[in-house]
């Protein structure tokens, strides 16, 4: 009797820990499924750079749902790894890196499914043969695949170019222009220093791009990254002020030349494949160009009576410029989630958050968590299921639920997103949308001219 009582007790100490583990699964489950209902999954899927899971290989260890920094990217459905919040994603990467048995890999989406992206090859190139699109151009807003992206275009063009083995066609014609000063930009034009090519960068703003109209001491960076002649930048959590020191101690030491203030007019390929690439100073000829672009582009507007007013605003870089003062932020992505909180943070200010959705689906992880706080804390107001209708002097009229309500108001800032750089691409001839076989088969033919 007494050692059927010990082999219960013994059974009892393995069975309950098990099926508390086994609920806790469970549970986890069903959040990520709501969480997969939620994201419209099932209808949309992911829209840019994202993990594939071979389920075949998977063994549900959930090695990758904890790695990732953007929180509930993945989560583990009925034993084995699922995306459930795909729009979550910027590609970070450390999925495929943690999963010990290699089940996961980074892909792009379906052309169909992003479909006012260009379409593009492995080696980044577009359908014009010998124009390639990096970093958030082509569907990526990760710096670190940016960065990844230049560096290994300019390695392709070298290899075709046969650089010191064949003279260029001209002294006039450039090995390669880049357009674009940001992550990718200069890190192909690092590259194409490296290769020794003949280069020339353009920029229509300053240094930087579009990091360096982010907001004060933004995280730009979670991963470690390798810039060409610099070796690895191994900080794992990096500010906007100390990536654009470094890229700056960058430029200087490897002499790299940025004409800045200079926007690209247009691009033109002859028969022969010598591009001209024209801008407001001049026309640059060149044997391949680089397109290093941000989506964001012209800011997009809301068309409201109003909106012309100097109090309206686009882009925060200084959040502490702004105190005592009654602030509306509308948008729904991350610009405007850290905008506002950026802001709220700021001495007197009475901030309310403006969002046309019922929910925030599309922010980080880490946002989200921080709005909960200062949302909790009484220091920022959200007012879901709500748009701008007019903006006046001294308020702004809002529509909430179907009400009209008018707020006190000395400032808006306006993250509707970007008009992206499509008419350029459409005047270059890039293909955009459903992949096109016979036209990828007559670009790498042509390409063929130039190597």
């Amino acid at each position: 009797m007494e050692t059927t009582l010990v082999y219960a007790a013994f059974t009892l100490l393995l069975i309950v820990p098990a099926v508390r583990q086994l609920r806790r699964a469970r549970r986890k489950e069903a959040a990520a499924r709501q969480a997969a209902a939620r994201a419209g999954l099932s209808s949309s899927g992911p829209r840019a750079q994202h993990p594939h899971i071979d389920v075949s290989h998977c063994i549900g260890c959930g090695a990758c749902t904890d790695v990732c920094p953007e929180g509930e990217v993945l989560a583990v459905v009925g034993g084995k790894a699922a995306i459930v919040n795909p729009d979550k994603c910027i590609g970070h990467g450390l999925c495929a890196e943690a999963c010990p048995v290699g089940a996961i890999e980074i892909v792009m989406a379906s052309p169909s499914v992003s479909a006012d992206l260009p379409h593009l090859s492995r080696e980044q190139e577009s359908s014009v043969p010998n124009l390639f699109v990096v970093g958030e151009l082509g569907g990526l807003a990760l710096i670190k695949n940016a960065v990844n992206q230049g560096r290994d275009c300019i390695d392709t063009i070298a290899a075709r170019l046969g650089t010191g083995r064949h003279a260029p066609p001209g002294k006039d014609v450039l090995d390669v222009c880049i357009v674009g000063a940001g992550p990718g930009g200069i890190s192909a034009s690092l590259r194409a220093i490296e290769r020794k090519l003949r280069y020339v960068t353009l920029e229509q703003d300053e240094l930087g791009g579009t990091v360096a109209k982010y907001p004060r001491r933004k995280l730009v960076m979670t991963s470690p990254v390798e810039f060409p002649l610099h070796g690895k930048f191994r900080k794992l959590e990096v500010s906007k002020e100390e990536l654009l020191k470094f890229w700056h101690g960058a430029v200087d030491s490897a002499g790299l030349r940025v004409n800045a203030g200079e926007r690209v007019l247009d691009i033109q390929c002859d028969t022969s494949g010598i591009f001209s690439v024209t801008t407001p100073r001049g026309l640059y000829r060149a044997r391949a160009v680089v397109l290093a672009l941000g989506r964001r582009g012209t800011p997009r507007k809301l068309g409201v009576p109003g909106e012309e007013l100097p109090k309206v605003m686009y882009s925060l870089l200084d959040a502490e410029a702004y105190r005592d003062a009654r602030i509306l932020i509308v948008g729904g992505g991350d610009s405007a989630v850290e905008a506002a909180m950026g802001l709220a943070h700021q001495t007197g200010n009475q901030v309310t958050l403006c969002y046309r959705g019922t929910a925030f689906t599309r922010i980080k992880g880490r946002n989200a968590e921080r709005l909960k706080k200062v949302v909790t804390g009484g220091r920022l107001r959200v007012l879901y299921e709500s748009r701008p209708i007019e903006i006046t002097t001294d308020e702004v009229v809002l529509e909430v639920g179907g009400e009209r309500r008018s707020l006190p108001n000395d400032y808006v800032w306006i993250f509707a997103g970007g008009i992206p750089p499509t008419e350029l691409l459409e005047k270059i001839g890039v293909r955009t949308g459903v992949r096109d076989v016979t036209a990828d088969g007559a670009r790498e033919a042509r390409a063929a001219a130039v190597r």
